[in-house]
């Protein structure tokens, strides 16, 4: 059976096609690719809507009725806690929901769960947002600048996180436990990002962090990565 979507206006600028699937509301940044990534790695079903920045998708009234913050991903699961409809914004939070609907990717034990979270909140509050900021700066708004102190600041920070990756990661196959988790999931897209789309490895000396490089590769060689990376797909030509 169906279900009822008609209280989500979102549903109305994006038609189901698979209305019994978890929808998803994503575009190809690091924040997106991570519940893609996760919803390749359980197997749930789910069907992907692209949210074009380049058309502000993601301040439509459409779209702010799912997600007020106007931030992708958002989700609907269709088979929501009781069985009714979940809307779900954050992608932190969306990948813990993930783990815990389907038991897959977060340790059973306790602590280590707990340790997995701790991760996930890790990125959330640090990585994100210093390796956002020093894209921002290297990239698009501030060569120009002749004051490089916001640039610097972002950059010392971003080589002081991966520095704390790097640290942890020594002798780990994972983050947590050697068990491949929604922690790995949320931090290396952005490491991925920082070095690739941002094209800040030289600047952040990328080189002195062989583990994070060597966890990276291993993160990206996993199918289901190389497949979540690419959803949503683009737009056909």
């Amino acid at each position: 059976m169906a279900a009822d979507f008609s209280a989500f206006p979102v549903t109305k600028k994006w038609a189901p096609r698979h209305p019994d699937r978890l929808q998803l509301y994503s575009l190809n940044t690091p924040n997106g690719v991570k519940v893609s990534i996760a919803l390749e790695e359980t197997g749930l079903p789910y069907e992907a809507h692209r949210v074009s920045f380049d058309t502000n998708d993601q301040l439509s009234p459409e779209f702010l009725s799912l997600n007020p913050n106007n931030k992708i991903p958002a989700i609907i699961d269709p088979n929501g806690p009781g069985g009714k409809p979940l809307p779900l914004f954050e992608s932190g939070a969306i990948l813990i929901y993930l783990a815990e609907k389907t038991g897959k990717l977060m340790p059973q034990e306790a602590a280590l769960r707990y340790q997995v979270i701790q991760w996930v909140m890790f990125q959330m509050g640090g990585i994100g947002p210093m390796f956002g900021q020093l894209g921002f700066f290297h990239k698009f708004a501030g060569k120009e600048i002749e004051d490089k102190r916001p640039r610097d600041r972002y950059v010392n920070e971003s080589k002081r996180l991966l520095g704390v990756l790097e640290k942890h990661l020594e002798g780990r196959t994972w983050m947590v436990a050697d068990q491949f988790s929604i922690a790995d999931i949320a931090i290396f897209p952005w490491v991925r990002n920082l070095v690739t789309f941002y094209e800040a490895g030289d600047l952040v000396g990328f080189k002195n962090f062989p583990n994070v490089q060597r966890v990276l590769n291993a993160f990206l060689d996993r199918p289901a990565v190389q497949a979540g990376l690419n959803i949503p797909p683009p737009p056909k030509s």
